[in-house]
C-alpha cells in the first residue's frame, strides 16, 4: 500500500491549511483569496508510526469557462486517481453549497475511500450546524479546525486506520509509465522502470541532488518539467504567474535519480503587488537556497535581461551550481552567428563567473531537454568534487612558482600550501606570508587555473588567502 491521501474540495475551504498541518510545515501558500492553489502539491508525514503522503489540490469548480479552473479540475482528478484515501473538505461557515454537491457527485463515482471533513468548526455553536452535510450521503462527518488543529487527531486515526505500520523506510510512489503519457505512435525514450515519485521519506529525498528550475514568469519552467516527466504534472498556460507553489517531484530515468523543483516566476520587487505573488517569489528564492543546482530558464525572444542577471547573481551568491537554458530558440530568426552572438552576450553580462554551461533549447519541440538534465547532474558532481591535498599542491605550487603574485611595497608574497575546505561547494584556502597584498586579479588567476585543471564547470568557487 502506498498510503497516499488526497485533499479535495471547492475553492477556499482550507485544504492547504490542513495540508501544512498534516506535513508539519508551511510549504503550501495559504491566503483568504479563492483559488490560490493550482498545481498538485505533495508532502509527507506520519501518524502513530504510520507513514503517508499527502496531495494538496486546487479548488474544484465544475463546468467553469475559466482557463485555470479547467486545468485545476484535471489536476484534482489526477490526484484522486493516485490516492488511496480522499479527504473531501467543506466549510462549516458557509454551509452546504451547490459546488460542494458537484464535488460529492464526482466522488461518488470513485471506488476509493472518501472521508467527509467539515473544516472551520472553531466554536461549539457550529458543531450543531454540520449535520446538514449528511445530505451528501458520504457517511460519518469529521468536524475539524485546521488552523488550530482541533479534531485533526480523530480524523487522522480514521484516515490511517487501514494503513500498515512500516518496519522499514517506505517509498510512497506514484508509478506512471512514461509510455502511457506520450502521444500516439511515439515511442518512449525512457526505460521501462522509469518512475515519477511524488512522496517519499524526508531522509531519502535529502540525499538526492536537488535541481531547481528558476527564471522569470512565462519562460517555460513548468513546460520543461511536464516534458521531462511525460505527464501534465504542472499547469501550463500562456499567462505569466501560472505557477505559485514550488512543486517538488522525485524523478528517476536512465539511472539518474534526483529531486526536481518547479518554481514560480521571479519578477522585480517593484512589480510584485499581490501578497500571493510575494509568497510565491519567496518560496522560489527559498528553493534556490535549498537546492544544489539551478537551471536558469531564459526566454530567447526577450533575451538575457536585467532580471535574469539578478536571478543568476542570487544563484552565484548562494554558491549553487548553475546551468543557463535558453528556451524558445525555435522562435528566434537566425543568421550565421546568431547562436554564438547570443552566448557571448550572456557571458559578457555574467562576468566574472563565466564558466557556466549554456544550452539552447525548444521545450515544446523536445530539443536538448534531456541534455539540460544531464548537464545539471554533471554540474552537481562538479560541485561535490573533492581534491586531495597532495594532488592540489602538486598542481598549484608549480603554477604559483611560474607565475608568482606581483610584489607590493617591495614585499614578495610566497604561497606555501593549499587545501580544499570541507564545504558544500568548492572552496580553497591558500596559506602565504602576506595575504593582505594579494589582489582580486590574482585570485581570479588561481580560480581559472583550478577550473581548467579539475573541471568545476558551472560551479561558483571561493578562494581564501590565509596567513601562514
Amino acid at each position: 500500500m502506498t498510503n497516499i491521501i488526497a485533499i479535495v474540495g471547492r475553492p477556499n475551504v482550507g485544504k492547504s491549511t490542513l495540508f501544512n498541518r498534516l506535513c508539519g510545515g508551511r510549504d503550501a501558500i495559504v491566503d483568504p483569496t479563492s483559488g490560490v492553489t493550482r498545481d498538485r502539491h505533495y508532502g509527507h508525514g506520519d501518524w502513530n508510526g504510520k507513514l503517508y503522503s499527502v496531495i494538496d489540490t486546487g479548488g474544484y469548480v465544475d463546468q467553469s469557462g475559466d482557463m485555470f479552473e479547467a486545468e485545476i479540475k484535471k489536476q484534482v482528478k489526477l490526484a484522486i486517481d493516485e490516492s488511496d484515501v480522499i479527504l473531501f473538505m467543506v466549510d462549516a461557515h458557509e454551509g452546504l453549497t451547490a459546488m460542494d454537491e458537484d464535488v460529492a457527485q464526482m466522488l461518488r463515482r470513485t471506488k476509493k475511500r472518501v472521508i467527509l471533513v467539515v473544516n472551520k468548526v472553531d466554536s461549539h455553536k457550529l458543531i450543531y450546524d454540520i449535520h446538514e452535510f449528511h445530505k451528501l450521503g458520504l457517511g460519518e462527518i469529521f468536524a475539524i479546525a485546521s488552523t488550530s488543529g482541533s479534531g485533526t487527531g480523530d480524523l487522522m486515526d480514521e484516515v490511517v486506520r487501514d494503513f500498515p505500520v512500516e518496519t522499514e523506510t517506505p517509498r510512497a510512489t506514484a508509478r506512471i509509465k512514461m509510455a502511457d503519457a506520450l502521444p500516439e505512435g511515439e515511442e518512449s525514450i525512457t526505460d521501462e522502470n522509469a518512475t515519477l515519485v511524488s512522496g517519499n521519506n524526508a531522509a531519502e529525498l535529502e540525499e538526492l541532488p536537488k535541481i531547481a528550475i528558476v527564471g522569470r514568469p512565462n519562460a517555460g519552467k513548468s513546460s520543461l518539467v511536464n516534458m521531462l516527466l511525460g505527464v501534465d504534472r504542472n499547469i501550463v498556460t500562456p499567462i505569466p504567474g501560472t505557477t505559485r507553489d514550488s512543486i517538488h517531484t522525485h524523478y528517476q530515468y536512465f539511472g539518474l535519480d534526483f529531486n526536481l523543483i518547479d518554481t514560480a516566476g521571479i519578477r522585480k520587487k517593484s512589480k510584485v503587488t499581490e501578497n500571493i505573488e510575494f509568497y510565491s517569489v519567496m518560496r522560489a528564492i527559498r528553493s534556490i537556497e535549498s537546492s544544489d543546482v539551478c537551471i536558469l530558464m531564459v526566454d530567447a525572444e526577450r533575451g538575457f535581461e536585467a532580471q535574469d542577471l539578478n536571478i543568476f547573481s542570487l544563484i552565484e551568491k548562494n554558491h549553487k551550481g548553475a546551468v543557463i537554458l535558453v528556451n524558445k530558440w525555435d522562435l528566434v530568426e537566425k543568421e550565421t552567428n546568431t547562436h554564438k552572438q547570443f552566448e557571448e552576450d550572456i557571458r559578457d553580462q555574467i562576468k566574472p563567473f563565466t564558466d557556466v554551461p549554456i544550452i539552447f533549447t525548444s521545450v515544446v519541440n523536445r530539443q536538448r531537454i534531456f541534455k539540460a538534465v544531464e548537464t545539471a547532474i554533471q554540474v552537481y558532481k562538479n560541485r561535490s568534487k573533492k581534491i586531495s591535498t597532495s594532488a592540489l599542491n602538486d598542481f598549484l605550487l608549480p603554477v604559483v612558482q611560474n607565475m608568482p603574485p606581483p610584489a607590493v611595497k617591495g614585499k614578495y608574497v610566497r604561497i606555501k600550501f593549499a587545501m580544499q575546505l570541507p564545504t558544500a561547494f568548492p572552496s580553497f584556502a591558500l596559506f602565504c606570508n602576506h595575504p593582505q597584498y594579494l589582489k582580486e586579479s590574482y585570485k581570479r588567476f588561481i580560480e581559472n587555473q583550478l577550473r581548467e585543471k579539475f573541471d568545476f564547470n558551472g560551479v561558483p568557487m571561493e578562494i581564501y588567502f590565509r596567513q601562514k
